[in-house]
């Protein structure tokens, strides 16, 4: 897994390793290989519900689940959250049909080839490390949602302050060692291979939005 990290993530034609996680949304487990031969599948991989920004994508995707499963397609929502902790907040967030596994040790990120990003004092080498200033000096913004542009860490807390989102211990602990793990979907065929893939990696940095537009025209041509 270390080597496909220095690889950069899966890419278009390549296949997806098996990975086996604690299911959030039902009992037992759910591996990759449970879709492999049996129908395609969309992998989305996130740092975890305390990050709004990926909350927004999980609840993007999620609607487009009707328009998929249309297709013959599943969807596998994987959080860097603890499973409790994720269960309790789609108790009070429900998303009907959200098939989702909890990843805490980030084992998927890590064989999708999705580095968790080092926060430096003074080095930038993206994507593998960042310096304080250079995330400082970065500006996100939701228009609707956010007053202005702001930096990842003012916006961070600044939505989750509209969301009414309580960090809780178990979220403060995933921070602690996960703040900066990017983010990507990858579509994958019956066979397992990467037919569409959108990720911070090369996507163009933190917090940017798969287009849902190239994902669905993917997904046209893998479906039934």
């Amino acid at each position: 897994m270390s080597e496909r990290l220095n690889i950069g993530p899966l890419q278009l034609g390549e296949t997806a390793p098996n990975v086996v996680l604690d299911a959030i949304t039902r009992e037992g487990k759910i591996a990759i290989d449970d879709f492999r031969g049996e129908k395609p599948v969309l992998v989305g991989l996130y740092r975890g519900l305390h990050c709004p920004f990926c909350r927004r994508q999980i609840a993007m995707l999620w609607k487009l689940t009707p328009a998929l499963n249309e297709k013959g397609i599943e969807s596998l929502t994987v959080v860097n959250t603890p499973i409790e902790r994720a269960r309790l907040y789609l108790r009070y967030h429900p998303m009907l049909g959200l098939l989702a596994a909890s990843d805490p040790e980030r084992t998927s990120h890590r064989a999708f080839g999705l580095p968790n990003m080092q926060i430096t004092e003074d080095e930038s080498a993206w994507p593998q490390k960042v310096s304080m200033s250079d995330v400082k000096s970065m500006r996100v913004h939701l228009p609707g949602e956010m007053p202005e542009p702001m930096n990842p860490f003012a916006a961070l807390e600044y939505l989750n302050k509209k969301d009414s989102y309580d960090i809780t211990e178990a979220d403060q602990q995933m921070m602690a060692t996960g703040i900066a793990q990017l983010v990507g979907q990858f579509l994958l065929d019956r066979d397992g291979v990467v037919r569409w893939t959108s990720n911070e990696v090369l996507d163009g940095g933190l917090f940017g939005a798969p287009n849902t537009q190239d994902l669905m025209s993917a997904a046209s041509q893998i479906g039934r």
